[in-house]
């Protein structure tokens, strides 16, 4: 039987081809899952945040007059960030402006302190102040 030359030999191993894909592929794929998590941490706070204002907006519509309506719409918003887990209730505000006719109520959160988005450091960051607004109406119906 006849010896192999080297180079042949050479060429045709593939013993350390999984490593060297991996080295190139492996960094693109770990900022990939990592902008995931990160990007799917926002939109939970993001959707998180309109739901308190919804719901600080529902709950307004039982108050009489705008002192009232302010108070609950506060209260609901306070209530439900504590419950959920998703959101600091530290980190929320809630601003309320009346007029004649609406109520609006803008929830407010600032996630710049989230641990998850100290994870994407190395990614193009969605906003940090996330801020949502729920209108009802409380004027007459013509």
């Amino acid at each position: 039987m006849r010896p192999v030359p080297t180079k042949s030999r050479f060429v045709r191993s593939e013993s350390g081809s999984a490593a060297v894909e991996f080295a190139l592929v492996g960094p693109i794929m770990v900022v990939l899952m990592i902008a995931i998590v990160v990007y799917g941490s926002w939109f939970l706070m993001a959707q998180s945040v309109q739901s308190l204002a919804s719901e600080g907006a529902r709950a307004a519509i039982g108050g009489l007059d705008v002192t009232e309506r302010e108070a609950l719409a506060r209260a609901e918003v306070s209530t439900s960030v504590a419950r959920m887990g998703a959101l600091v209730p530290a980190h929320t505000t809630v601003r309320t402006v009346s007029d004649a006719e609406r109520m609006q109520v803008i929830v407010v959160y600032d996630a710049r302190d989230h641990p998850i988005m100290a994870l994407g450091s190395m990614l193009p960051l969605p906003p940090t102040i996330i801020e949502r607004t729920a209108v009802i109406r409380i004027g007459g119906y013509s």
